[in-house]
Order: structure tokens, then C-alpha cells, then sequence
């Protein structure tokens, strides 16, 4: 049984942080520099964003994750470090100065940035500021990490779980961040876990992969992919179980339990998407394989047209037979049935591929809710794959046109 508890990042054993303002934001009132230590040496494992341009404090986390073996995490927001000549040197400065501070090797230091692409970023308020934040690092820190990564959220994402694994009480813990520029290919803008659970490097990393593909890789806001996109987590093993070693039952235990608490980040990422009012849920079933089901779900989430027409709780299932017709999938589309569905009411629009009548005012109602669901079915097989995403709204220009200014 997965239950949900209070902590974030620092309810798992071993785990301390902090989040302050260090002056790289205008804005006193906003945190922008957070850290996370462990107690004792992590194995991590970590996904990284698919676009070509990369941030320099990817390049570095790279790096320093060759041997899968972290036991920190800096990051600060306002800035992306990214674009800039200086860039890897200043994220490598940022991993020396968690060093000179903690005694944790350079090496060991995970470092991640977010923000404006392409200004300086300034090491110098970050400087300042560490013997600070080392000194706050505390066992309640992690609600001012997950505040300090935020940009345009206007939500924290945060929370922890805890679970048996052979009798033995195992917690995972996360955070994360993201509103715009959120299509990821990898994972998510930011997203930072922790776990006491005992477990090796490759598992690990295997896990957080194919876990990933079936949340986070399945969100998108506005089809851009940022350039730090960054996913990672760390296990220490503090809890005591038994290391997993073997795809054995403690192995999907924790599997369900990263898959559940990854799931509602991927809600909470869509959901507050930038300018967004609406939560778009579609599911796809009845496919020949995975792929295809994803495929389709995606497509459909990501239309603008629909995403548009979600807006105005407008019930257009034209666009959503058009999105699935573009999808690059194999299916029978004279199979097709969709139904539209919240907690006000559930409406069948389309089947065999064809629009049936139905009453527009009980649509809009359907439709005038904070979560929508697409429920797609292309034909008989139980296999299916869920998509998150949000509608488009006229804030989401004015955000992106403002966001500098």
C-alpha cells in the first residue's frame, strides 16, 4: 500500500534542504537558490533534455554522474546558464562552492539552473550566499527548494510517499518545476527525487527510465523542450531494505511507488501549464502496442486547435478525429470512438470514426470543468496509454510575451 505523507524531498532518511533568495531574481520576495544534501553517498540515475542546445549545467551533471554516484543538488532559477561562453565554468563554480562549504567533493555535486536562456549568469550572489544556505539545510527544507526552483508556476510541486518493502518502511520524496516550454522527450524541466531505498545504480537508472515514459514523457504544454530539462534521483539507502538487485517483487514495489508519485507531478505539471484554467486528460486504449496508444495520446493533447476549443468548453470533436488522423500510428480510424468526460457528466461524440448528435448545452457543461478527460478507444485490445496537457489560453501569450519584462 502507497501512502501519501508530508516532506517532499527531505521526508525520505538522510535528506536536508534549503531555499533562499540570493539576489540572481529582482524580486526579493522570490527564492532562487535551492540545495539538497544526503546524509551519505546516493546512487542516482537521471535523464536529460533531448534538444540540441544544452545547458551548460546539464554538461557538468553529466559529467560528474559517469560513476552514478551524487550526494548533492544546487540549483538556482532567474537564469538558465545556458547559451553563455562562461557557462560551464560558472556551473562548475557552483558545484565548488556547495564543496567548499560542505566537504562534499566537486565531483558528487549535482547542479541545475532555470530561467531567461542566454543572459550571464552571476556567480557572485551565489557566493555570498552559501555559507547561508549550508548553514539553514534542515530536515523541513524541502517546501523552500521546491519554491526556489519555480519560475512561472504558480504552484509548488512537491510530494512524498511511503511504502513496505519486505516489512522494512521505504519513502520516495520529490519536487518539481514546470509551466512553460514543457514538451520534454526526456523527462521534465526539473524534476528532483530522493529515496531511502536501497537499490543499484543500473536498476535505478532503468527504472527512472521506463517509469518517466509512461508520466512525465507523456506531458506537454506548448510543444518546446527546453534546453535544461533535468530529471534525476537519488537513493541512499538509508531505509535498510535488503539491496535490490533483481526485478523481484521489492523491485516493482518501488517501481508502483515512483510510477504513483510521477503521475500526479505529470497532472500538476499540465495542469499549471502557463495560462492554463484547464486539465487535459486523454486516454487511449484499444491499440496493437504501446507505442501507438501513446502516440495517439499525444497527438491529441497537443493540438492547438483542441486545446483551443477546450478553452472555451466549445465540444469541436473535429479536432480531436483530426489529431488522431495526423498522428504517425497505424490503426483502423472507422473504429474510432471518443467520448468527452469530467465530473459534471460524460458524453459520447464520435463512433466508428463518425459524429453522433448530441445536446451542445450538456457538452458545454461536460466541458466547464478544471479537468477534462478525451477518452479514445481505436479498438479491442486492453492496452492503453494516458496523456496530460492543458487548454490555450489568451494568458499564455501575454506570459511568454511579457517574460523578460
Amino acid at each position: 500500500m502507497i501512502n501519501y505523507i508530508i516532506g517532499g524531498i527531505t521526508a525520505p532518511k538522510g535528506y536536508k534542504a534549503n531555499g533562499m533568495h540570493c539576489g540572481i531574481r529582482k524580486n526579493k520576495s522570490k527564492l532562487d537558490i535551492g540545495l539538497l544534501v544526503s546524509d551519505v553517498i546516493a546512487n542516482v540515475g537521471s535523464v536529460h533534455t533531448q534538444n540540441k542546445v544544452i545547458g551548460a549545467p546539464n554538461i557538468v551533471t553529466k559529467s560528474n554522474l559517469v560513476d552514478g554516484l551524487a550526494r548533492a543538488i544546487i540549483c538556482n532559477s532567474g537564469n538558465a546558464n545556458t547559451c553563455n561562453a562562461d557557462g560551464v565554468e560558472k556551473a562548475e563554480q557552483m558545484c565548488e562552492l556547495v564543496s567548499l562549504s560542505t566537504g562534499i567533493k566537486a565531483c558528487d555535486v549535482i547542479v541545475a539552473s532555470t530561467g531567461v536562456i542566454g543572459q550571464i549568469l552571476p556567480i557572485e550572489p551565489i557566493a555570498t550566499i552559501m555559507p547561508e544556505l549550508v548553514s539553514g539545510l534542515n530536515v523541513c527544507g524541502s517546501n523552500d527548494m521546491a519554491h526556489a526552483i519555480m519560475t512561472t508556476d504558480t504552484i509548488k510541486k512537491e510530494y512524498a510517499v511511503e511504502f513496505d518493502i519486505d516489512g522494512v518502511t521505504c519513502k520516495i520524496g520529490a519536487i518539481a518545476k514546470g509551466s512553460g516550454m514543457i514538451h520534454p522527450n526526456m523527462a521534465t524541466m526539473l524534476s528532483f527525487i530522493t529515496t531511502d531505498v536501497a537499490i543499484s545504480s543500473d536498476l535505478l537508472q532503468e527504472m527512472l527510465k521506463n517509469v518517466v515514459d509512461s508520466t512525465v514523457n507523456m506531458v506537454s504544454v506548448d510543444g518546446d523542450t527546453s534546453t535544461n530539462d533535468m530529471m534525476v534521483i537519488m537513493a541512499n539507502g538509508l531505509a535498510g531494505n535488503v539491496l535490490i538487485d533483481s526485478r523481484d517483487d521489492s523491485y516493482n514495489t518501488f517501481y508502483t511507488a515512483l510510477t504513483d508519485i510521477l503521475t500526479n507531478i505529470s497532472k500538476d505539471l499540465a495542469s499549471d501549464g502557463e495560462g492554463a484554467t484547464k486539465l487535459l486528460e486523454c486516454n487511449v486504449r484499444g491499440g496493437e502496442d504501446l507505442v501507438t496508444c501513446r502516440v495517439i495520446a499525444k497527438s491529441v493533447i497537443t493540438s492547438n486547435l483542441l486545446k483551443a476549443a477546450m478553452f472555451a468548453s466549445d465540444a469541436n470533436w473535429g479536432r480531436i478525429l483530426c489529431a488522431i488522423g495526423y498522428a504517425d500510428a497505424e490503426f483502423d480510424i472507422c473504429r474510432v470512438e471518443v467520448v468527452l468526460r469530467s465530473e459534471f457528466g460524460s458524453l459520447k461524440v464520435c463512433e466508428n470514426g463518425a459524429g453522433i448528435e448530441f445536446d451542445e448545452d450538456y457538452a458545454y457543461k461536460v466541458l466547464n470543468s478544471k479537468i477534462v478527460n478525451i477518452d479514445v478507444k481505436i479498438g479491442d485490445s486492453a492496452i492503453n496509454a494516458t496523456a496530460w496537457g492543458c487548454d490555450l489560453t489568451y494568458d499564455y501569450v501575454k506570459i511568454n510575451a511579457d517574460y523578460r519584462t
